[in-house]
């Protein structure tokens, strides 16, 4: 007697973009190896597109399509629904709809679980389905199911993610072809690699989204995205780059985040690291993500961390995940932030100015007799050592830089100084301020 075959589990894709061509691409290539893996086929029923009328090809035959998401969201055979338009709404009254009909739901939408994932969560919770967002973060980097499942008997002390492909490329081509910022970036916008408006990008808004849902995976704590200090790349001037090279540092676009015991810090900001550790060695459009766990140590995850196939790659485990649970009716086997809901704990967030670092400073001095002197005096009132000095010749204007790297100092003391030294007639421009990783935890 012939066995039946398995049934399929139901897909709908909203949004057929650049990562949604890419998952329909992926999921066409490999229908058998999907179903070899999984033990039962997917059927993509539906794909919904504001420009559907402009797509065609014989790989959409079979596929109803639609201009409006809400036939899937209705559609009561659809399983699993896709969201991968971006933005915070539609996108946001999609899945809670979606949600609310008990389906689960996979989405890559960083900016909107950033700012709304603690009601998406919830609606998950209460309705007992499933929301996985491994394409949020890293694009094909499986950093999100390393911290819920792989490590996950691990306290995490530490996360630093070189997160944003676009800040990356451009502080590559400031350190290897010695190009101003302008150059750089209208470099990345000729290739591809950085937006008309970068402004998500260079100012670090993007990286800070997907910070927000590492520490919350990492720390079991909701995360106030407005309370995670942001700052961008577009202040970064090629002199500083160099003179961080002097000193053995690589400037890079960090997101840190750090378990203090009585509190968590988040931030995202320019910071210099030494030459010779692993992330600074990460070029070009790469992401990485280096964890520190108790029990682990460091760890590296490292990939292309955008594109077509990288993001389509995550948001096709996410559907093999939730098609399993599925198919097995076993949901929240791993709950989607890695923390039992009922144990997820509000932490306090650390201050910016309670922070501890190293700092590279760079004034621009008047050359003349006991500047030097008044900078490191004001420095040492504030409790402030310093570590070394690089001082240059005259410049035109007849100031010179002078460049301090100081031992571990808070950054309330460190402000109050520059506070200090900025007001005063030693000075001709402020302080700039980079602070350095690697060293302190």
């Amino acid at each position: 007697m012939k066995s039946l075959s398995p049934s399929p589990v139901v897909l709908g894709l909203i949004g057929l973009g650049t990562v949604g061509s890419g998952f329909l691409k992926l999921l066409l290539k490999e229908q058998k190896l999907l179903e070899r893996r999984l033990g039962f086929p997917l059927h993509l029923k539906s794909i919904a597109d504001r420009r559907i009328g402009s797509k065609s090809g014989s790989d959409l035959n079979g596929i109803h399509l639609t201009p409006d998401p809400n036939e899937i969201v209705e559609d009561p055979e659809v399983q699993i629904v896709i969201e991968l338009i971006g933005g915070i709404e539609p996108a946001r009254s999609i899945l809670l709809e979606s949600i609310r009909k008990r389906k689960s739901v996979v989405t890559a939408n960083k900016a909107l679980l950033a700012l709304h994932g603690e009601e998406l969560f919830s609606a998950v919770h209460a309705s007992k389905t499933d929301l996985a967002f491994e394409g949020a973060v890293g694009g094909g980097i499986p950093i999100l199911r390393s911290l819920r499942e792989g490590i996950g008997g691990n306290r995490i002390l530490s996360i630093k993610g070189i997160i944003n492909g676009t800040s990356n490329y451009i502080l590559t081509r400031m350190n290897y072809d010695h190009l101003d910022f302008a150059s750089a970036l209208e470099d990345a916008q000729a290739l591809g690699y950085a937006e008309a408006d970068p402004s998500l990008d260079i100012d670090g808004m993007d990286a800070a989204h997907k910070l927000a849902i590492l520490g919350t995976l990492s720390f079991g704590a909701p995360i106030e995205f407005s309370a995670i200090p942001v700052q961008g790349i577009r202040e970064i001037q090629t002199i500083d780059i160099e003179f961080g090279r002097e000193l053995g540092y690589v400037l890079k676009l960090l997101g840190i985040a750090k378990d203090h015991g009585h509190s968590i810090d988040l931030r995202v900001h320019p910071a210099f690291l030494p030459e010779e550790s692993l992330l600074a060695k990460v070029d070009g459009v790469f992401n990485a993500v280096e964890v520190t766990g108790d029990a682990l140590g460091p760890v590296l995850f490292y990939g292309r961390g955008a594109g077509a196939d990288p993001t389509a790659t995550a948001v096709m485990g996410d559907v093999m995940e939730l098609a399993r649970a599925i198919h097995t009716g076993c949901f929240h086997q791993v709950p989607p932030l890695g923390f039992s809901w009922n144990e997820r704990k509000p932490r306090p967030m650390t201050g910016l100015a309670d922070i501890r670092s190293e700092y590279y400073l760079r004034f621009m001095a008047h050359d003349q007799p006991g500047t030097l002197s008044y900078l490191s005096g004001v420095l040492g009132d504030h409790g402030i050592s310093i570590e070394s000095v690089i001082q240059k010749g005259r410049q035109k204007g007849g100031s010179v830089p002078v460049v301090i790297q100081t031992h571990t100092a808070t950054e309330a003391s460190i402000q109050a100084a520059l506070r200090a030294i900025d007001h005063s007639a030693h000075v001709t421009e402020p302080t700039v301020l980079i602070r350095v990783e690697g060293k302190t935890e």
